[in-house]
């Protein structure tokens, strides 16, 4: 009889504590809206700086194309088609200017929020990307055909063969001209460098070049195309909203209309004189109070629209695909499961063109028409040869590049041009040295190579905390199997704090330096500190699935809360179901950077329409969605903690920045914590 007596008296207390929950939820989601304005007010700030960084550029004048003008950047690839004979090095100084414009078209495309851009924009920027990326390219293949021209006049003294590197920060050319043809000289190594070939005698016997282009970048692999799921989510969003604003100003128009006529009825009784006066004063005033009004509604209406499109682009970036692209060909590369890393190595045998001869003092060169052509290894026919004798495979051994880290022995994959997708069949015999950062192996045919990594490598996290440091300031700590990242956020700019490898600090070519948010998602992902899932990661990772709206929710209010609150992995958040999310949370309004030891969580629960404090802790034995005592239920995060915070804290909510927000709920979105750890 006890026992059922408790039991009833703890129903009666939690149907007391929904009913208290269910009357003041309008309240506080009212409350939650004005603070989530931050939202759409930090995307009218991004607007507003994309239109001045237009206008910089229009009233700078020099010289560069604005990308994403399509008759501007036409102009200039049209002009640079026409520039011929140019030496290496001046096709990398001009690079410097054509990767800039790739970036920032790929960069216009990655922030530019979906509902702002039109099919024929994406079309337009893909587009010009590809353009520049072959007439770079085919740049290079240019002035590496001038320089073997000239190949007898720098032949080494002791060899008798060219060899030349150039390097710069984007681009590394390595190119060896076999001029003496001696069979014995099979091994070709480039001074200073640990890279070179291995040949067979029938190519060390030929009229031939060996070229490796390094491009610290990648444009071999295909580009991803935008979603356009958000477009027509948005679209159908605005006609809504333009709805709602024309149906408001009618409403007003004929609500003052009436109470126009109503005053008018009333003063009848008044002298003629006094009517005339008075209807031309209550003709202006109502006129001029329903368009004030109905711009203030037109404004609250396009925030509105603009709070719709953020949230449904901040779903967007969580949701899962429903299904794999497309179904893979033998050796393929699954670039969703996969990632290049540390750019492309373009391997070539290249006929030697005919080499420039001195005359009375003039230089004679003979130009072919058809350009720089590549030699055809092994043969297309092959029948009067024993084929695995006399073209074997090419020994190749490259260097990594140092700003790139493998957690594990890279894969090597080459380039099939013709179904334009990387593959791993007809390479062999690899060996990575991680210590000297070598890579050799051997290919059936040259083409261009990459070296590749498990994307998900960092996935599932082990665990995270984000905590804040100061003013405006926040640190984000994520855990994995291999390393420790710390990410610093401040307004609208992220910076990689420290990266420690068994617990050991590492040096990074990205410390230091602040970057918007999808610049330095990039700029992680190209060095392999890869900790941002995609649509098709639950593919490749065991997830701890949570319902996409509510991960978005919990984003979102942690973001809000993080100027003040320190939060941080919990064991139990795989423990409940995908409806819920489990996380530890703190007050800490300390200044030191250093994290406070031993500190005291509380542990909440969030089902993105309520939050509720748990009687469990980290420590103990076995999970359970019992409520702490002497608390209650709330709608939204901030007013669960608003049970238990100081006045400094919420006071210090309240006045966050916008951007700060806006930024760290990004990276939430972006790195997935609740699902991905």
């Amino acid at each position: 009889m006890e026992k059922l007596e408790i039991q009833r008296i703890e129903k009666e207390k939690w149907q007391q504590l929904e009913a208290k929950d269910l009357e003041r939820r309008n309240e506080e989601l009212e409350e939650l809206y004005l603070l989530e304005g931050c939202f759409p007010e930090a995307e009218k700030r991004k607007q507003h700086i994309r239109l001045l960084s237009q206008w910089k550029h229009y009233i700078e004048c020099d010289g560069s194309p604005d990308p994403s003008a399509s008759q501007e950047i036409n102009t200039f690839i049209s002009l640079w088609k026409e520039e011929t004979n140019e030496t290496f090095e001046e096709v990398i100084a001009k690079s410097k200017l054509v990767l800039h414009l790739i970036e920032k078209l790929k960069l216009i495309l990655l922030e530019m929020p979906s509902y702002d851009l039109q099919d024929k924009n994406i079309i337009q920027y893909h587009g010009s990307i590809l353009e520049l990326q072959e007439l770079l390219h085919f740049k290079f293949n240019m002035a590496t055909e001038i320089l073997l021209r000239e190949a007898s006049t720098i032949a080494d003294l002791d060899s008798g063969n060219m060899e030349r590197v150039i390097q710069d920060e984007n681009v590394t050319l390595y190119v060896w001209a076999n001029l003496k043809k001696n069979p014995r000289y099979r091994s070709v190594r480039f001074s200073e460098t640990q890279i070179g070939f291995e040949i067979p005698r029938i190519l060390a016997t030929s009229d031939i070049a060996l070229r490796v282009l390094h491009t610290h970048y990648d444009h071999v692999t295909p580009l991803l195309t935008v979603p356009t799921l958000l477009q027509k989510h948005s679209s159908a969003v605005t006609h809504t909203v333009k709805d709602e604003v024309k149906s408001i100003e009618a409403a007003l128009s004929k609500e003052f209309q009436e109470e126009y006529k109503h005053r008018k009825s009333d003063s009848h009784s008044i002298h003629e004189e006094e009517i005339k006066d008075e209807e031309q004063v209550d003709t202006e005033v109502p006129t001029s109070f329903v368009q004030e009004e109905s711009e203030a509604t037109k404004y609250e209406l396009e925030m509105k629209l603009l709070s719709e499109n953020v949230s449904a682009a901040q779903l967007l970036l969580i949701e899962n695909a429903p299904e794999k692209p497309r179904l893979l060909e033998d050796n393929e590369v699954d670039m969703c499961q996969f990632t290049a890393l540390g750019g492309v190595y373009h391997l070539d045998i290249l006929e030697l063109p005919p080499q420039c001869k001195s005359v009375k003092g003039w230089m004679i060169m003979e130009i072919l028409k058809e350009g720089l052509q590549k030699y055809i290894y092994p043969p297309v026919t092959t029948e009067d040869f024993e084929t695995e004798s006399a073209f074997p495979p090419i020994g190749v051994m490259l260097e990594i590049h140092e700003n790139v880290i493998f957690f594990e022995d890279p894969m090597v994959a080459r380039w099939d041009a013709e179904g334009k997708h990387w593959k791993t069949d007809g390479i062999s015999n690899v060996v990575y040295e991680s210590e000297e950062r070598l890579i050799s192996f051997s290919l059936e045919s040259l083409g261009p190579v990459t070296l590749i990594q498990d994307t998900h490598i960092h996935m599932p996290y082990q665990s995270w905390e984000l905590r804040p440091l100061n003013v405006d300031k926040v640190l984000l700590t994520v855990t994995t199997v291999f390393t420790e990242i710390q990410i610093q956020i401040k307004e609208d700019l992220c910076l990689l704090a420290s990266v420690k490898l068994n617990n050991k600090k590492h040096s990074s070519i990205l410390e230091g330096k602040w970057m918007t948010p999808i610049s330095f998602i990039i700029a992680l992902k190209e060095t392999g500190l890869n900790i941002f899932p995609t649509e098709h990661s639950h593919f490749y990772v065991a997830v701890n699935y949570k319902i996409p709206l509510v991960e978005m929710k919990a984003y979102r209010q942690m973001a809000l809360l993080c100027s003040a609150f320190a939060f941080g992995w919990s064991k139990w958040n795989i423990k409940c179901d995908s409806k819920k999310v489990i996380f530890k949370v703190r007050e800490h309004l300390t200044k030191e950077e250093e994290p406070i030891q031993n500190p005291n969580w509380a542990l909440l629960m969030f089902s993105g329409d309520r939050a509720q404090r748990l009687k469990i802790d980290e420590y103990s034995e076995a999970f359970s969605e019992a409520l702490k005592e002497e608390t209650e239920f709330h709608s939204t995060l901030y007013h669960m903690v608003k049970d238990f915070a100081s006045e400094e804290a919420m006071e210090k909510i309240r006045s966050s920045s916008c951007q700060l927000v806006d930024s760290v709920c990004r990276m939430l979105l972006s790195i997935r914590l609740l699902s991905y750890s």
